[in-house]
């Protein structure tokens, strides 16, 4: 029997990417969990049975609220991790796990929720919100990572992206191919009920969400929004939000369940990879008001299960797509059956697929450069240089 290892990101609280590890941890109940930090109270102690085995960082004991600025440190502590005789590494990633080194001949499949944003996707929207002073050094740092992370991409055998659009960057960013799985959502969590006025949002008070967006339009509208979620953009949020907003902070499942199912409508404002919020509106038979973009164009259907504005930096174009869509011609059954394509079961079934196909091939043995204390890469190739280069 095969020796397997599973490793995620951070393990520091319970959110989508983390919902998404836990079903990958359920799939191998007997494998073994590792990740850089690890915090059972954050996590609600949905992995202290597995006994996660963490890096040097958790000696620093980091939360949700101080891992931040660890942030140089991370891709040393991954490849820190002791993986010596597993045959099978199984890695959920949105930074730095799917640099894990492990042992020669074994097999390394990652699950991609997206690569890391701040170094690729949103590397110029990062240096621009920060002061002229600490710019250089963050634009080295970034630069730095970029040459960390595709060495480190070059060593997986076989990535899976949560979306096409994680699908389109992983080619693009590191020139890798991969195969579309999209996450699972716990649907037993959520059923249709009574609906009352409010609609809502569900998501991580960062930056690149847009929040402030949703906040604005609602203003405007006066209707009343609930923003659910807890992160850096809080207080500046909370001093926007007009009388009809509300921010509540982080919520119990039970508790987010319950406005799920009472809304109006859930609003996304970003561009996300996947979404698994709009799933679990769909779920809770409630349509979703989204930007034009990203995974929610996997998941909705326009006119069906919800609806779609194009500017995402436009309050008004948001304001606009809540005030013509016609929330009442929305029927929840359609909603529930649209949202039974990404059960869990599914997932796991053809997740395990792709790793058994992958060890059947063997593992990839691959003259790559590895890097010497995490962003300090030895060399790196002039292929990876030019690849670099050009993204």
């Amino acid at each position: 029997m095969p020796r397997v290892a599973l490793i995620h990101d951070f393990l520091l609280d319970l959110r989508g990417a983390e919902r998404v590890f836990a079903a990958i941890c359920d799939a191998w109940p007997d494998a073994d969990v590792f990740t850089a930090v690890y915090d059972e109270k954050g996590t609600e102690g949905r992995f202290a049975a597995r006994h996660p085995h963490a890096s040097f960082l958790q000696k620093l004991h980091p939360t949700s609220n101080t891992f931040r600025p660890l942030l140089p440190l991370y891709p040393h502590a991954v490849e820190s991790l002791d993986l010596r005789g597993y045959d099978i590494v199984v890695s959920s990633s949105s930074a730095w796990a799917h640099g894990v080194l492990v042992d020669p001949g074994a097999v390394h499949v990652c699950y991609c929720h997206n690569p890391f944003r701040y170094a690729w996707s949103e590397r110029e929207a990062t240096l621009a919100a920060r002061s002229p002073l600490t710019r250089p050094a963050l634009r080295l740092l970034l630069s730095r990572w970029r040459q960390w992370d595709w060495i480190a991409a070059q060593r997986v055998d076989a990535y899976v992206a949560n979306s096409t659009i994680t699908q389109k960057r992983i080619r693009r960013y590191f020139g890798r191919e991969s195969t579309v799985l999209h996450p699972p959502v716990e649907l037993s969590r959520f059923s249709p009920g009574p609906v009352g006025d409010h609609y809502l949002v569900l998501a991580e008070l960062m930056a690149h969400k847009r929040i402030d967006v949703a906040i604005r339009a609602f203003n405007a509208l006066g209707r009343p929004l609930v923003v659910v979620g807890d992160g850096p953009e809080y207080r500046r949020l909370k001093r926007l939000a007009g009388p009809t907003v509300r921010l509540t902070g982080r919520l119990s499942d039970s508790e987010v369940a319950d406005l799920l199912r009472t809304a109006q409508a859930l609003v996304v404002t970003a561009e996300e990879e996947f979404g698994i919020a709009a799933v679990e509106s769909l779920a809770s038979g409630r349509p979703v008001i989204a930007l034009r973009a990203g995974g929610v164009l996997e998941t909705v259907t326009e006119g069906v299960t919800g609806t779609f504005y194009d500017d995402g930096d436009d309050p008004k174009a948001l304001a606009e797509a809540v005030s013509s869509f016609d929330v009442a011609r929305t029927h929840s059954s359609t909603c529930v059956t649209s949202a039974h394509r990404f059960g869990v079961e599914r997932f796991q079934e053809r997740l395990r697929t792709i790793v058994t196909e992958t060890a059947a091939k063997g593992g990839t043995a691959r003259e790559i450069e590895r890097p010497l204390g995490g962003l300090l890469p030895t060399r790196v190739s002039r292929r990876g240089a030019e690849s670099m280069r050009s993204r």
